[in-house]
């Protein structure tokens, strides 16, 4: 008698990749970062979310897995971190401890398919990290349009910018210079240091590396805001303002919502969560305001920060969302961080860009050449200018017009499907779908 088996065979679904989403800095790096990682969380990915512990209260407010790094709160006093030149070392310094944490945390990951996605400055370490797992993928999501260096227009290096008539071989030699002056000296050694340890070739330089490492390469701003340039990294994808509020419907104290009924909308001013060395700006800030007669709020975490024995027309408030305020606003004056500015476009508020070094001065240049506002660096700051250039802001009907036509191109909560749907499909190239 024989004897005949039937098998069944069900199939196994595939494995789904884990993503881990890593970013550095301060709270506008953080924010973006967390609008894509819970958008891939969303998805049903596992999603292992890694930033600064200082950050660890924000995180903890989402359904994310967080890996903590270390970071020295040193560093935002350090004098020269808003430095145009010197600062960017003084950045890297302080965010490799935190990278080094990546490649062991890859290494411990379950084996499964496995995608990073990266802040630049996370861009070596990620690559690195194909030492341990050769088929990762690795996307790279730039927060601003100066983050990816072009040599054609509009074309801002910190706070110079370049002459529409310099020719682009010319441009592509200043850039060189910035890189092996400014930049490689800096990154080379602790990057080549540790990718010998783990038996990978060197690199040449920090743009080569930005523009061949990454599987994919993507924007957190649209296209209408820095516009796609030939000789950006390929394949790249272009999104939206990854706006991001921790407290959507936190409510305005009752102090905060006498003063804004008052009298007329306030000039909010804030120099970035990050800037600890903002206690002239807001002193500058006050004597403007009063010079001009007009109200204002003051936002910083340091109360240290702000001058003693404010008026009436003045008040300190250590934080606010912007989405909520800013419509109550008659201008914003900040530093220029690529989310500030953003919140500022959505609002259609007129904002005053006071930059002092990193992106700043190329989003201002941008918001300037939108007719949303006017820029005033830094180094040129006093109360008299500060109050004349405010005088202009407020008073300009076309960039009250333009800022509204600018806030019409964007939804109040912009989507990231396309990012997303991009990102998601790295998988495949592991052939998993």
């Amino acid at each position: 008698m024989i004897k005949c088996y039937v098998h069944t065979f069900y199939p196994v679904a595939p494995l789904k990749p884990h993503y881990v989403v890593v970013t550095t800095g301060s709270a506008g790096d953080l924010f973006p970062f967390l609008k894509l990682a819970e958008g891939l969380r969303q998805r049903g990915f596992p999603v292992t979310f890694v930033a600064p512990d200082l950050h660890a209260p924000m995180v903890a407010r989402t359904a994310l897995a967080f890996h903590g790094t270390p970071v020295d709160p040193a560093v935002l006093r350090h004098p020269d971190l808003w430095h145009p030149k010197r600062g960017f070392a003084i950045v890297w310094r302080a965010v490799r401890p935190g990278m080094k944490a990546l490649l062991p945390l890859i290494r411990n990951l379950p084996d499964v398919p496995c995608v990073i996605v990266a802040h630049p400055l996370a861009l070596p370490e990620a690559d690195a990290c194909r030492a341990v797992r050769p088929d990762l993928q690795v996307a790279v999501a730039y927060l601003a349009p100066s983050n990816i260096a072009t040599v054609y227009d509009p074309l801002v290096m910190g706070p110079w910018k370049v002459p529409r008539w310099i020719p682009h071989a010319v441009r592509r030699w200043l850039w060189r210079q910035v890189g092996k002056r400014l930049i490689d000296p800096v990154v080379l050694p602790d990057i080549n240091a540790d990718r010998a340890a783990l038996g990978l070739a060197p690199v040449n330089g920090l743009f080569d590396l930005m523009a061949h490492a990454p599987d994919l390469s993507v924007t957190l701003f649209p296209e209408w805001f820095g516009a796609r340039q030939p000789d950006w990294p390929t394949p790249l994808v272009c999104g939206e303002f990854a706006l991001y509020d921790p407290d959507p419907d936190a409510a305005f104290s009752a102090e905060l919502s006498q003063f804004l009924a008052a009298g007329e909308a306030p000039i909010v001013f804030t120099h970035g969560t990050g800037n600890h060395q903002a206690s002239a700006y807001f002193a500058c800030a006050l004597d403007a305001v009063t010079r001009l007669g007009k109200r204002a709020i003051f936002l910083t975490g340091l109360p240290e920060q702000v001058p003693a024995g404010l008026p009436p027309t003045v008040l300190w408030q250590a934080y606010l969302p912007f989405k909520a305020l800013l419509p109550h606003a008659a201008a914003l004056v900040h530093h220029g961080g690529i989310g500030t500015t953003a919140e500022a476009l959505r609002a259609g508020v007129p904002q005053l860009i006071v930059a002092l070094a990193f992106d700043q001065f190329d989003n201002a240049a941008r918001v300037e050449a939108l007719g949303a506002g006017l820029g005033l660096p830094h180094r040129q700051l006093s109360p008299a200018r500060l109050a004349s250039v405010l005088q202009r802001l407020v008073s300009s009907s076309s960039i009250r017009d333009n800022t509204r036509a600018v806030a019409a191109r964007l939804t109040p909560v912009p989507s990231l499907d396309s990012l997303l749907d991009a990102i998601s499909d790295m998988a495949k190239k592991m052939g998993k779908n």
